[in-house]
């Protein structure tokens, strides 16, 4: 159950694969169980948020409470491009790949949809930089807990 979790975890903006495995971690989910999935999780929305994120944002800024969401969610987005700049693709993956309060790969796809980036084009570097923060919060939420457990006895 707690695997599932995480899954739907990794699933979320905001908390993304970063929650997800901590959660796991903290659970007593196996790691390569809660590595895969939480990695899975976190990409599995990500093509949906690229075709589809454009075409919600037009119909929502036709309500004028929920442009101004827009509105802000847009300009969120292009502060984030200048952390990409012009390396464009390796930008987006490193963006998405630093585990860091504001990045992941929901707000790479946003970014991604903002300037018009084609999905086959971004969608490997996105999960790409799923798969690197993985790799760094497996660290932080089992490597290093479990060094301190084993230092410990």
């Amino acid at each position: 159950m707690n695997a599932l979790i995480a899954f739907l975890m990794s699933m979320l903006p905001v908390v993304e694969l970063r929650g997800g495995l901590v959660f796991a971690s903290a659970s007593g989910v196996p790691f390569w169980e809660a590595f895969i999935l939480c990695c899975v999780g976190n990409i599995l929305p990500i093509p949906f948020i690229l075709l589809f994120l454009r075409k919600i944002f037009r119909l929502l800024e036709r309500n004028r409470h929920t442009a101004k969401l827009i509105t802000w969610i847009e300009d969120k987005a292009k502060r984030a491009e200048k952390k990409i700049g012009k390396y464009e693709l390796l930008g987006l993956f490193l963006f998405v790949a630093i585990p860091l309060p504001g990045t992941g790969a929901w707000t790479g796809a946003l970014i991604a949809t903002v300037f018009d980036m084609r999905m086959k084009r971004v969608l490997p570097a996105i999960a790409a930089g799923v798969v690197t923060a993985g790799v760094v919060m497996s660290v932080v939420s089992y490597l290093i807990p479990g060094l301190f457990f084993h230092l410990s006895r």
